[in-house]
């Protein structure tokens, strides 16, 4: 009877003590963790964000529709303003109370000074881990997600019968008489586009900014305005207002998909843009910032914001828009991009005074 009793009571504590190792995750001493607690060690961040956008309606309006749906419970309050340069200036302006988590669309040159003036948050994404050196700021203060080339649009009908039907192969045929007053040109203070223009055109003439200037002042004579925002121009010649202007090919293709009458070109020796992701400094939704530069650097959004606008993305893995010139397809010029950002100031000014702006 003794043995059996005690045979019993061991029974019982090997069986207590199987249980506690089976709760703990095993007799190998490694725990795993209850379904709640590892629930709330992948709970992704709620709450809503502000982001300011460079991006047109249709883009902004279904990455945020996409963003929302991978991250459920998550708000996204949008302020689009499609002039890059205007955003940068509200950043600054807000500098000492921010009102943006997000600032999206542009090129780096806009996010590049922000994050010199410690505006922006350093974040590198693990997703960035894909994207090229080039295209983007070592310590994450920015990120570029998509390329863009610029090209020029140009209105068929007009083309034909007032400039003798040929499409500029090279920025300097744009200096023929035959085009006076008859192009547009975003503006180089306000857009993105319009400085990489002026840059490409330094870079074309081996960094001799006095011969670029000289281009630009004869360009001049043949630009009927300066438009405040890259799509705006597009606009204008797409209607038959104006016959071409520089822009970006990526908008003109879109433009072309709605109306077959404008069509596109990319001169030789042009310029690229790399459009950038930031974070500003002080976001209220840190973790929901975050979490929005992560998805964006997704092949999914990549693949999303080609399809939306015909883009090009910085991922690898994401194909580019039928027909689209990509940066391996065009020749351009040897684009210094950091330069073309550490100089803007300075050679916006030399431009105002050499076309009297």
């Amino acid at each position: 009877m003794s043995d059996r009793v005690i045979d019993r009571r061991e029974f019982l504590k090997l069986a207590g003590l199987s249980a506690v190792l089976a709760a703990c995750g095993g007799a190998t001493g490694t725990p795993t963790q209850s379904p709640g607690a590892s629930a709330s060690a992948t709970a992704k961040p709620t709450g809503s964000i502000t982001v300011y956008s460079a991006l047109n309606e249709t883009t902004n309006n279904q990455f945020t529709a996409a963003f929302k749906a991978a991250y459920p419970g998550s708000s996204v309050d949008l302020l689009s303003l499609a002039a890059a340069g205007d955003l940068q200036t509200k950043i600054i302006a807000e500098k000492g109370n921010p009102k943006a988590d997000v600032f999206i669309g542009g090129s780096s040159e806009f996010h590049d000074p922000l994050g010199k003036q410690g505006l922006l948050e350093a974040y590198v994404s693990p997703n960035a881990s894909k994207v090229g050196a080039q295209f983007k700021e070592a310590t994450g203060l920015w990120t570029g997600w998509y390329t863009g080339i610029f090209g020029f649009v140009m209105h068929t009908d007009r083309l034909n019968k007032e400039v003798g039907g040929k499409k500029p192969a090279t920025w300097d045929d744009l200096l023929d008489p035959a085009w006076s007053k008859k192009l547009v040109l975003p503006d180089p203070v306000k857009t993105g586009g319009g400085y990489i223009f002026i840059a490409t055109q330094i870079f074309r003439f081996n960094r001799d900014e006095g011969k670029a200037m000289d281009y630009m002042k004869a360009l001049h004579k043949n630009i009927a305005d300066y438009i405040g925002t890259s799509p705006q121009a597009i606009a204008l010649v797409s209607q038959g207002q104006y016959v071409g202007a520089p822009n970006w090919s990526h908008d003109i293709l879109t433009e072309k998909g709605k109306n077959p009458g404008v069509d596109l070109a990319v001169p030789s020796d042009t310029g690229f843009e790399v459009g950038a992701v930031s974070i500003v400094k002080g976001a209220k939704n840190l973790p929901l910032a975050k979490a929005f530069v992560d998805w964006v650097l997704t092949p999914d959004a990549g693949a999303l914001n080609v399809k939306l606008s015909n883009r090009g993305s910085t991922l690898p893995e994401v194909a580019p828009a039928a027909g689209a010139p990509t940066l391996t397809t065009v020749k351009l010029v040897n684009y210094d991009r950091q330069w073309a950002t550490d100089n803007k100031t300075r050679i916006l000014q030399s431009w105002q005074a050499a076309v009297g702006r």
